[in-house]
């Protein structure tokens, strides 16, 4: 089988007059994005330096010139970089020489956040970018050779755990995923795909622009992601599809509702790391499909949504994707639970989703072989994420591996207490965590965004309520807060919590003695 190209998906547009981008008022026919595109494939031709790896930084939100910049460098075989915005001084600094980036196109708003790189930075705004742009306005389509292998973007992991990682993107894996969605969500040059999740990120790339692309459908991009701002673009620019990560879902949900909330274009929602609760509230409310899937940047376990999966599962795993034991590296049990739906046998139960297979659409971290080995032990890959198989062959997510909590000498997982708490009515978002006993372990401690009123004495009687609520998974710390610390990708921040611990951070502690269940 021949992997289709970003380049070759791009010059299928060459000529078609069909609405290609739309953004606030200024729209581009799919034409006009790959001439756009072809111009600056030469301005980066002109700019990167001979003899150096062809990687271009943009520092930039969602705005037309990344769309362009993208084309550009999948057309003339350069390779995007994307930076994070929130990233600051050596931490960003690292990430460019990490990356081997010969040069940052950024804007006003985001140069300050340069300070510390050693290479050039141009902002769109300055003369010389309106210069390059005017002498190569009349570019061709670049003559090189590009092919299904060739590294088209690094896009760095969200560093949750630890530093990120420059994950290699070749074209094929943005172009073979972009092919496959499109044509199972029927996407046409009749659609319309709302795109406001950060473009330097995976889920945007290979989840709503590259669909897009391959199936020629407009794309409307978002400057940036805004809850209240949803549902007018997606009238305004008629979209019909949409993809997430992370919680735009609850955030959106949030927002006042109204009688007319379901008259609107949208068809299908696509993401990955929404609740139960909120892909079924969501799609009532706004008329739509939404399709969860279980997915990282790095595209290597797929776990595929089937119909009638139990409540709180991942799905089935492909062929090949198994839960095994990080130590012996051998197959977990089948979980086993109990008459009220409790996991009976969590340690021996919990282990690593992992792809037996090899390495998938992984492939590879940018000059980072200890990282790499790592996620290739035994010439498997090992994803960083716990869950456990039910008897029908289900996988649930148990959280990443640095979720273990061990708690009175056993091994809990975070995301099953997750899910319990945000049964809960008034709990929007839930987090969990480790901090440390005050002999030795752990303790459980949760943070919660409340949508309604809710007491230490309701909290109490509804996890009494939990049946599947392990007796040492009760939190012997909540706090209330207005916000959790996320990353730009809506990832929460855990070890920015359990370093605060119960004595630190802002909101409201509600704490249980050691071994009684009233909360003060």
């Amino acid at each position: 089988m021949t992997m289709p190209t970003v380049r070759g998906q791009l010059l299928a547009r060459v000529g078609d007059q069909s609405p290609g981008l739309l953004f606030e008022d200024s729209a581009w026919t799919w034409a006009e994005v790959v001439q756009e595109s072809c111009v600056r494939a030469a301005v980066l031709d002109a700019l990167l330096p001979s003899g150096e790896p062809p990687h271009v930084g943009v520092l930039l939100e969602n705005v037309p010139e990344f769309a362009f910049l993208l084309g550009g460098a999948a057309l003339g075989g350069a390779v995007v970089v994307g930076l994070n915005p929130t990233r600051r001084g050596e931490a960003l600094a690292a990430d460019v020489r990490r990356a081997d980036v010969q040069l940052v196109v950024t804007d006003a708003a985001h140069a300050d956040l340069l300070a510390e790189v050693d290479v050039p930075v141009l902002p769109l705004e300055s003369p010389d970018w309106d210069g390059l742009l005017d002498l190569h306005a009349a570019a061709a389509v670049p003559d090189v050779e590009v092919g299904p292998d060739d590294l088209m973007m690094l896009i760095f992991t969200s560093g949750t755990s630890g530093d990120p990682k420059a994950v290699n993107v070749t074209q094929a894996k943005v172009a073979y995923p972009g092919q496959f969605l499109s044509e199972r969500f029927g996407l046409s040059p009749a659609d319309t795909a709302y795109l406001s999740m950060p473009m330097f990120h995976s889920n945007a790339i290979m989840a709503g622009w590259g669909p897009a692309l391959a199936g020629g459908a407009t794309i409307a991009l978002a400057r940036r992601f805004s809850a209240s701002g949803f549902l007018p673009d997606v009238r305004r620019h008629g979209a019909t599809y949409a993809n997430y990560v992370g919680k735009p879902l609850t955030y959106i949900m949030a927002t006042p509702e109204a009688p007319d909330d379901a008259d609107n274009p949208l068809r299908l929602v696509f993401g990955n790391e929404a609740n139960e609760r909120d892909i079924e509230a969501f799609g009532r409310r706004f008329g739509c499909v939404v399709v969860d899937s279980y997915s990282s940047t790095e595209n290597a376990v797929v776990v595929q949504r089937v119909p009638e999966m139990p409540a709180g599962s991942l799905g089935r795993p492909v062929d090949g994707v198994k839960v095994l034991d990080r130590e012996t590296m051998a197959e977990v049990p089948d979980a086993v639970f109990g008459p009220s739906g409790e996991l009976l046998n969590a340690e021996e139960a919990t282990g690593e989703l992992v792809n037996t297979a090899g390495a998938g659409a992984f492939a590879g971290y940018y000059k980072d072989p200890g990282a790499e080995a790592d996620r290739m032990r035994g010439g498997m890959y090992w994803s960083g994420d716990l869950a456990y198989r039910d008897a029908d062959g289900f996988v649930y997510f148990a959280g990443r591996t640095a979720d273990w909590l061990r708690v009175d000498g056993e091994n809990l997982a975070a995301a099953p207490i997750e899910r319990i708490l945000l049964r809960h009515a008034a709990v929007s978002e839930a987090a969990v965590y480790a901090v440390p006993d005050e002999s030795v372990g752990d303790q459980v401690m949760a943070a919660l965004v409340l949508t309604g009123p809710l007491t230490p004495a309701e909290l109490e009687v509804f996890l009494a309520e939990q049946a599947d609520l392990p007796t040492k998974g009760w939190p012997r710390y909540v706090r209330v807060v207005d916000t959790l610390p996320r990353t730009a990708t809506n990832k929460v921040l855990k070890r920015t919590l359990s370093a605060e611990g119960p004595t630190a951070g802002a909101g409201v502690l509600w704490t249980r003695e050691a071994r009684g269940r009233a909360y003060r």
